[in-house]
Formats: structure tokens, C-alpha cells, sequence
């Protein structure tokens, strides 16, 4: 059946494009106002597009796997490079459209669309917000109509900045409060040929829909990694009525309150190392895995966790097919703006996410900073996932099927 995948608790997203911020002190002057923005008319997401999307997702995550505790937002890089591309052209937008999936006009209504439809409950809620730091001097000249393009499909906010040095403070501040201070610092320095950062910031805190009974929490349960060692875990027991499966592993989905989210859980079946499952897996096949959940009882296990994890995504991304826009002399970001020292290109692409999971509910969130430069189971048996050995996670959008994160949990050290 088709429900909202996940239930995200909290989610932080900021892309940073270009660098730029402002100074300390009074919060910034935004010239949003300045803008008239337009709400454009929005269609539901496709299946073809979620599987595209979630295709991205698993790209990112292999792209990124080291063999430790690993997370990432595709939600938030998504973001993050849609907003990118309305200010890129030719083989540059070619290349970001191929890697992310879909025409930039199609990306941005489907962003657009999946945005409109978050949660905003009090024990589910998904905050998202977008912002865009123009460096204020002769050195950037912003284009007016990529202004308006992100203002009308992201809703950024626009703020001029002398990046002098309480830009930094500024931009670190507005991301630390739009993801409720899970991540608070996505920046530390700026380096002098920054002119523009483009900043995505989301927030989601959810509650389970049940929440896990003192009777169902047991301490001082083993979790064994891939290579036998056992380690002490804390391990949250429930009968859950969402079941996963294909060929090769089995899961489960826990909702959130409300019920459009979900943490998707999948557990590769014995033998089969986590890695070789997650790289088995298409898009296709695990948006129809997540898709099709059955509706029947699941014994179920979930360790409490906290998860840290941090990655500069350029390698990942020029391995992907995002190739020109990293170097000068190929990057065509003519439409995003001007600056009279150089063509614009992509000089960093910065990427925090954290999640905590215990018996109230889940807390994750995510930040992508974009920096650019200047040139230079048996029938009849009632299945049992316990989650005491390496598994995949998500945090999924049930009405879309969309996961917001993506993580594998290899390790409880």
C-alpha cells in the first residue's frame, strides 16, 4: 500500500551557493520585500518522480559510504542544488539535471510540491526555509530573474551582506535557529573570492504514534557488527503493522504521530553484508519496497541512537556527473549573477547531518552548504525484525514515498 514513508523528526537543510553573509549584531535586513513573489500552481509528485528522486537518494548514500555509521538528507542536497541550478546553463545545468533526475523546471515543482505538503503539527512538525546572502559590493551583481526564480519556487529570503567578519555569525545563526539548533554551525571561515551562499535550513520533530512503554525498553542487549564484534545497545521493543520485504532483507515501518511519516527500517538477511545489499538496491526497487508495505503484524526492535556525520559532497558529486560546475573554466553560472574578477563555479559543497532516536520519538536534521568562488518471511508466522546487527534507515514521506534521510547503522560505537 502507499503511505507516507516516514515521519521526519527533525530535518535541517542549508546549501550555501555562493559565499556571502552579513554582519553581526542587528538580525540582517532581508529584500525579499522587494520582491513580488509568485505562487505558482502545483501538481501532486509522480511515482516516476519519487523513484527518481529516491534513485538520487541511494546514489548519495553509496557515494558516501566508508563503512562507519553514515547519514545523509538527500532532502537537503536536492534543495540545496535545485536552487543552484536555476542559475546555471548549458553543460553545467545538463550535468546537475542528469545527476539530480529531472528537468530543473520539473525539480523545482516537485520540490515545490513536497514542501507545500509538510507537516506543521505540534507533535510532527517539518519546518523548512530557504535563504539566499548576496555579497553587497561592486565584487557580485545578482540577476534579478534568478532572484525571483528561487524566491517564487523555494520562498528563499534574500539578505545583502558585507562578509565582513560577522557574516559568518549571521549565517551560522540563521541555520542553527531554523533547525532548531541541531546544527549550529555549517560555516567557519569565508574565503575572500565568496560571493553568494544559497541556504536551505529544515526542521522536523515528531513524535512516535506510540510512543514506547519503560516495560518495552531493555538495556545491555548486543548488537554484533559485521566483523563479530558484540556491542552493548539499549533496544526499544514493539509490535508494529507495517511490513517490508524483497528478496533479501526484511523491515518495517514505525510511524510517526499523525501517521504521513514513517522510520523505515530495512535488515539484510544473514550472511549478506549491508554495503552489498544497499548497492544491490535501484531506486525503483526501494521506492516499490516502501511502497507496498504490507499491513500486518511485525515484531520489532529499534536500538536508541545518535547519529553525527559530516562530508565535503564535491568528490561525491563529480563522481555522480557534476563535473563542470566545479571548475572555472567550464562552470556556466552566467544566469545566477555577475562579478567582474571571474566566472562563478562551485568551490564546495558541505554537508552536517544528526539524528537522535529514543522512545519518544525521532530528532534529525540536516544542512548542505554550496560555496562558491570566483575564477579563478514464512506464511502464517508473525515476522521479527530486530535491528541488533547492521541495517538501512529512512525517514519517509509516506504520502509521496520520499525518504528525507538516509543513513546505514553499522556500528553502535
Amino acid at each position: 500500500m502507499k503511505r507516507n514513508l516516514l515521519r521526519l523528526s527533525c530535518l535541517a537543510l542549508a546549501l550555501l551557493l555562493l559565499t556571502g553573509c552579513g554582519s553581526a549584531g542587528a538580525a540582517p535586513k532581508s529584500l525579499t520585500a522587494d520582491l513580488k513573489t509568485h505562487t505558482p500552481g502545483l501538481q501532486p509528485i509522480t511515482e516516476a518522480q519519487a523513484g527518481t528522486l529516491t534513485a538520487f537518494s541511494l546514489e548519495l548514500l553509496r557515494e558516501n559510504w566508508t563503512g562507519n555509521n553514515v547519514l545523509v538528507s538527500p532532502l537537503s542536497v536536492l534543495s540545496a542544488l535545485g536552487m543552484t541550478a536555476n542559475g546555471a546553463g548549458g553543460e553545467t545545468l545538463a550535468q546537475m539535471e542528469s545527476v539530480l533526475g529531472l528537468p530543473l523546471e520539473e525539480l523545482n515543482e516537485t520540490l515545490a510540491s513536497w514542501t507545500a505538503a509538510l507537516p506543521q503539527e505540534k507533535d510532527c512538525r517539518v519546518d523548512l526555509a530557504n535563504s539566499l546572502w548576496l555579497r553587497d559590493d561592486e565584487n557580485f551583481t545578482a540577476s534579478q530573474d534568478f532572484l525571483q526564480t528561487v524566491t517564487d519556487w523555494y520562498g528563499a529570503e534574500v539578505f545583502p551582506s558585507k562578509f565582513d567578519n560577522g557574516a559568518i555569525q549571521d549565517i551560522n545563526g540563521w541555520v542553527e535557529q531554523n533547525t532548531h539548533g541541531m546544527i549550529p554551525e555549517i560555516i567557519r571561515e569565508i574565503p575572500d573570492g565568496a560571493v553568494l551562499y544559497l541556504i536551505n535550513a529544515l526542521a522536523l520533530e515528531a513524535e512516535w504514534e506510540s510512543i514506547y512503554k519503560e516495560t518495552q525498553v531493555h538495556e545491555n542487549r548486543v548488537f554484533t557488527t559485521e566483523d563479530g564484534r558484540e556491542q552493548p545497545v539499549t533496544l526499544m521493543y514493539s509490535d508494529e503493522g507495517f511490513y517490508l520485504e524483497d528478496d533479501h532483507a526484511q523491515g518495517f515501518l514505525k510511524l510517526y504521530k499523525g501517521g504521513q511519516w514513517a522510520f523505515a527500517a530495512l535488515l539484510p538477511e544473514e550472511g549478506l553484508r549491508l554495503e552489498d545489499y544497499a548497492a544491490s538496491l535501484t531506486g525503483e526497487r526501494l521506492y516499490g519496497i516502501l511502497s507496498d508495505a504490507q499491513e500486518t503484524l511485525v515484531y520489532a526492535a529499534i536500538p536508541k541512537f545518535q547519529c553525527e556525520y559530516g562530508a565535503e559532497l564535491s568528490d561525491s558529486l563529480k563522481a555522480l556527473g557534476i563535473t563542470d560546475a566545479f571548475d572555472w573554466n567550464t562552470a556556466d553560472f552566467a544566469a545566477m549573477g555577475s562579478s567582474p574578477n571571474g566566472p562563478l563555479y562551485i568551490s564546495k559543497v558541505l554537508h552536517k547531518t544528526y539524528i537522535s532516536v529514543d522512545e519518544k520519538g525521532t530528532k534529525a536534521g540536516a544542512a548542505t552548504a554550496v560555496e562558491m568562488d570566483r575564477g579563478g518471511t514464512a506464511p502464517g508466522m508473525v515476522p521479527t525484525v530486530y535491528l541488533d546487527r547492521p541495517f538501512l534507515y529512512l525517514l519517509v514521506d509516506l504520502e509521496t514515498g520520499l525518504p528525507a534521510f538516509i543513513g546505514a547503522v553499522t556500528t553502535m560505537e
